[in-house]
């Protein structure tokens, strides 16, 4: 593809010398540069690509893509485009040399602060079910038809993103299913890449560190679909949407008629809305309404919270055409999605449960579904990362010393930070509630499960499926759900501390 033809899609670029030069590849990565590919110089928040644009031209790259104009002495022979939004450039760039992959899938996307993965996953459960092949981009896993890998990103960056979706066009998928995170919005990953469905779950504090303020975290969300709405890429995409969530509302009225809007939740005036909800420790049913008509829900999930992301699943299928009594159907088998409110086992009477929940409201959300399955004692075991948002710290203690019957605060991903100040700043906002701090994740664990006794529920809170864990100097091989289950078989078989 010639540097004329990608250019096309571009806002009034400035250009110096000749644009029939072939264009093999595009990157941001000057280390990746090679004869034929264009270099996009992206100011990032630690490096500015444009002091690699020497490095760059050394290497044989065939343009040079950035936001400011060419230094003293560049070599005419090399197209030098100047644009107002590399990033963007970038990601157009990345879709037009992978054949717009994004355009030959039935693609839906999902945002906000908690529920994306699992809302994906069961998406593509139902995808998979109904179409027999369909990819899969998300926080766990990466599914391109053919195999599944665990992921590095939530959204990978726009090269990636489309060798990706072309591997899932190249092995005979109609359609995928993948999260959308603020990162990959704001860093416009994802302004090239044509969505049938746009799912929007809530919003809740998280990643403050990187956004700054709430409002700036919201806008952020809001600006997928804007940019959805004004240049849809050749589809019709649909929003899905939250009702019940006040951001949710908000945002349903921010777009107007300028997309089709899917609402959904328990409110009266939800287009898919959950009426008579009702579980158990083996799983949920409730009534769902949805285009006239009434549909028996069930599914081996637990918690008010996965209502939604069920309810999210079954829109967004609606969405990209999939039929929905065949897609209520398929729901009864949902596979367990990893580090998601995952039972780990029961032994001695002690049931433990590992959950991704490392904001405040998910945190809660978890202790709550737990707390409905009446344990005699909920003991919860939870901390929070380091060089993240300091703010939530005390909103963490605070809903899992609301909700839980005792705690153990312990170290998450303590990255550069001291992992005991973390867990000082934890404590400051416990109250009155009963809780132990053990610095050490996995002697935190074992304490909780051998303390726990016949008809207790232990929830290990905060790394979900990860399997590792950061520290300043290092990161070791972790993983809750082994941990967990290493506990429980240390246990008797018989024991009851009541």
């Amino acid at each position: 593809m010639t540097l004329r033809d990608l250019i096309a899609s571009l806002d009034r670029p400035l250009i110096a010398g000749p644009l029939d030069v072939e264009i093999k590849a595009v990157t941001a990565d000057s280390r990746l540069v090679g004869p034929g590919s264009a270099f996009v110089a992206v100011r990032g928040g630690s490096q500015d690509g444009r002091q690699f644009i020497p490095m760059a031209l050394e290497q044989g790259a065939a343009a040079i893509i950035a936001d400011s104009a060419p230094e003293t002495g560049h070599p005419p022979e090399v197209p030098y485009v100047q644009v107002s939004d590399v990033r963007r450039a970038l990601s157009r760039f990345a879709a037009a040399l992978a054949g717009d992959p994004s355009k030959q899938l039935k693609l839906a996307g999902v945002t906000g602060t908690n529920g994306k993965t699992t809302t994906a996953y069961l998406l593509h459960h139902l995808m998979k079910r109904v179409w027999h092949r369909a990819g899969l981009l998300g926080t766990v896993l990466v599914d391109d038809g053919e195999e599944a890998k665990p992921a590095a990103f939530t959204t990978p960056g726009p090269v990636q993103l489309n060798e990706l979706l072309g591997r899932m066009v190249d092995h005979g998928c109609r359609g995928a299913a993948m999260e959308v995170s603020s990162h990959g919005i704001d860093q416009k990953r994802v302004d090239a890449i044509a969505f049938d469905a746009a799912i929007f779950t809530n919003l809740t504090q998280d990643h403050l560190d990187y956004h700054g303020t709430l409002d700036a975290y919201a806008e952020t969300k809001f600006s997928w679909f804007e940019t959805l709405a004004a240049d849809p890429m050749g589809k019709k995409p649909v929003a899905v949407v939250n009702l019940d969530d006040a951001h949710g509302e908000k945002l349903v009225d921010l777009l107007g008629d300028r997309l089709p809007v899917i609402r959904y939740g328990f409110n009266v005036h939800c287009d898919f809305r959950a009426n008579n909800f009702k579980q158990s420790a083996r799983g949920m049913e409730f009534e769902l309404t949805a285009k006239g008509k009434s549909f028996l829900v069930r599914a081996p999930l637990i918690g008010r919270f996965n209502v939604y992301n069920l309810l999210a699943a079954l829109a967004a299928a609606s969405a990209v055409k999939i039929p929905l009594r065949e897609a209520v159907a398929a729901l009864a088998d949902a596979p367990q999605v990893p580090g998601r409110m995952e039972h780990c086992g029961t032994r001695g009477g002690v049931s433990v449960f590992v959950d991704y929940g490392h904001t405040p409201d998910a945190l809660e959300n978890a202790c709550r579904t737990l707390k409905e399955l009446n344990p005699r004692r909920l003991i919860t075991v939870f901390g929070c990362g380091g060089d993240r948002d300091k703010g939530k710290r005390p909103l963490m203690a605070k809903a899992a010393g609301n909700h839980s019957d005792a705690c153990i605060i312990t170290s998450d991903n303590p990255r550069s930070e001291d992992p005991e100040a973390i867990i000082r700043a934890i404590e400051a906002g416990m109250g009155g509630a009963r809780f132990k701090s053990v610095v050490d994740r996995a002697e935190a664990i074992r304490i909780a499960v051998h303390a726990a006794g016949k008809d207790d529920i232990v929830l290990i809170a905060g790394k979900g499926h990860e399997t590792y864990q950061q520290f300043a100097d290092r990161t070791i091989d972790f993983d809750d759900r082994r941990e967990a289950r290493r506990a429980l078989e240390a246990r008797p078989d018989e024991h009851d501390r009541r």
